[in-house]
């Protein structure tokens, strides 16, 4: 923590992102190294700028904060991205959690707990607001039914789910394992049945969680 978190700001409001730009400049330990308004630049502002965190609005026209969470999760694993946003739902908190997001603060939160945000991120840790630590404690015993939906999977419906999250096509699938592709067709269905989904993405997001995706 000796050298400055390089940090990227991004929020389709241009009149919060000046804000912003002045609050982190005044917390120690951060450089802000950029600002962003649209979504779809980011990626290539992450690379560019060697950005170490990246703070960012949920709800964004192109790309929200989690859609950027599961792009950057595999080209920058080491990239920390805060969410600031006014979403208090369940449903969303677990959205985030579920894409690996490191922190969620809500926007009403005060200079002094967005530097406390920023410090335990910087050490590796994940921070959350106090205002949705009941959620959290849901979150919990949600990730818990999740390892046990992994533990209810056959070894080959967890070798086709990582070959799926990995985005290979069915074909591909088939030949890897030496199976057919109606059969690849049956593990999928089964797999979408055991964890509870309803499109690849879903399955997508649950291998991600659990390390599947090279």
């Amino acid at each position: 923590m000796n050298s400055p978190a390089r940090l990227l700001l991004v929020d389709d409001h241009q009149l919060i992102l000046d804000s912003l730009q002045l609050l982190f400049a005044s917390i120690s330990g951060v450089e802000v190294v950029g600002v962003m308004n649209d979504s779809r630049r980011v990626p290539e502002l992450v690379t560019k700028l060697a950005v170490d965190l990246l703070v960012c609005d949920l709800h964004m026209p192109h790309l929200s904060g989690t859609d950027l969470t599961l792009q950057l999760r595999q080209s920058h694993p080491h990239l920390k991205v805060l969410l600031l946003t006014m979403a208090e739902e369940a449903a969303t908190i677990r959205e985030a959690v579920r894409v690996g997001c490191a922190g969620y603060v809500l926007k009403r939160a005060g200079r002094e707990e967005l530097e406390k945000a920023i410090n335990m991120l910087r050490r590796g840790q994940r921070y959350f607001s106090p205002d949705i630590i009941d959620q959290l404690t849901y979150l919990q015993t949600d990730t818990s039914t999740e390892h046990t939906l992994l533990s209810a999977l056959t070894k080959r419906e967890v070798d086709v789910l990582r070959l799926i999250a990995n985005e290979h096509p069915t074909h591909q699938i088939a030949e890897k394992l030496y199976i057919s592709v109606p059969t690849v067709e049956t593990h999928r269905r089964h797999l979408m049945q055991k964890l509870g989904v309803k499109s690849v993405v879903g399955m997508v997001k649950f291998a991600m969680k659990h390390g599947l995706v090279a």
